[in-house]
């Protein structure tokens, strides 16, 4: 008997990984076409490169040198 569970404790592992890769790839196949197309209007991208720079702007005025043991340009 305890032959019997310790191969079912060794197979568990195994069998569990590719149930799930299995599980995982029917499910990719059936959310193909579900995902939207992202598209901005060039209106919506000046204002959101806008804000990027505002934020950095806002970043590097926060950071002084030395403290965190780089420079805002080299995070860039």
């Amino acid at each position: 008997m305890a032959e019997a569970f310790y191969a079912l404790a060794l197979l568990a592992c195994p069998v569990g990984m590719g149930l799930m890769m299995w599980f995982m790839m029917r499910g990719a196949k059936g959310a193909k076409g579900a995902a939207p197309e992202a598209s901005a209007s060039p209106d919506e991208i000046r204002r959101l490169r806008a804000e990027v720079e505002s934020l950095r702007g806002s970043r590097q005025s926060r950071q002084e040198p030395g403290v965190t043991g780089y420079d805002a340009a080299e995070v860039r």
